[in-house]
C-alpha cells in the first residue's frame, strides 16, 4: 500500500468517524427533547391523578425512593392516582430540567414543587428529584426515581 493510499484511507476513516459523532449527537438531542417531554407530561399526569397517562410511562418495574427511605412501585403511585390519596395545588417543577442521555438510558434532574394534602394533611414542598428513563422496544419509559427530602426554606 502506498502513502497515497493509506492517507486517503485514514481521511475516508476519519470523515466516518465525524459523521458518526454528528448523527449520535443528533440522536442525544431529540431524545433530549423526547425525554424532557416525556417527564413533563409524567409531572402534569401526576398533578391531576391521570392514571392511564402514569401508566403508559411508568415501566413495569418502576421504583422510586423518597428521601425519607420509603420505597413506591408502580402500583403504589396508580394506586394512589386512583384513590386521589394525594391532591395536588402544585405539582411541577421550579427550576430549570437538566436531561442527560446516555446510549439507552436518560436522567432527568431538576427540583419540584408539591403542594397539596396527603390524606387530608396539607404538606408544601420543594425537593430535588432524578428520574431515570430506559429505551425500551415501545419507546422511553420512566424506570426510577430519586426524591430528596423536603429541602430547608433558605434552599427554595
Amino acid at each position: 500500500m502506498n502513502l497515497v493510499t493509506s492517507g486517503l484511507k485514514f481521511v475516508l476513516v476519519a470523515s466516518l468517524a465525524a459523521m458518526a459523532c454528528v448523527a449520535a449527537s443528533a440522536s442525544s438531542d431529540s431524545d433530549q427533547k423526547v425525554v424532557s417531554g416525556l417527564d413533563t407530561t409524567y409531572q402534569a399526569a401526576v398533578k391531576v391523578n391521570d392514571v392511564a397517562t402514569m401508566d403508559r410511562i411508568l415501566g413495569d418495574n418502576f421504583a422510586v425512593v423518597t428521601g425519607s427511605g420509603k420505597v413506591y412501585t408502580k402500583s403504589d403511585l396508580l394506586d394512589m392516582a386512583r384513590t386521589h390519596r394525594i391532591k395536588y395545588e402544585h405539582q411541577e417543577e421550579d427550576s430549570d430540567q437538566t436531561v442527560r442521555v446516555w446510549g439507552d438510558t436518560a436522567v432527568v434532574t431538576s427540583r419540584l414543587w408539591l403542594k397539596g394534602t396527603d390524606q387530608g394533611k396539607p404538606f408544601d414542598w420543594h425537593v430535588w428529584f432524578s428520574d431515570t428513563y430506559s429505551r425500551t422496544p415501545s419507546g422511553w419509559r420512566y424506570v426510577h426515581g430519586q426524591v430528596s427530602l423536603p429541602l430547608p426554606d433558605a434552599a427554595k
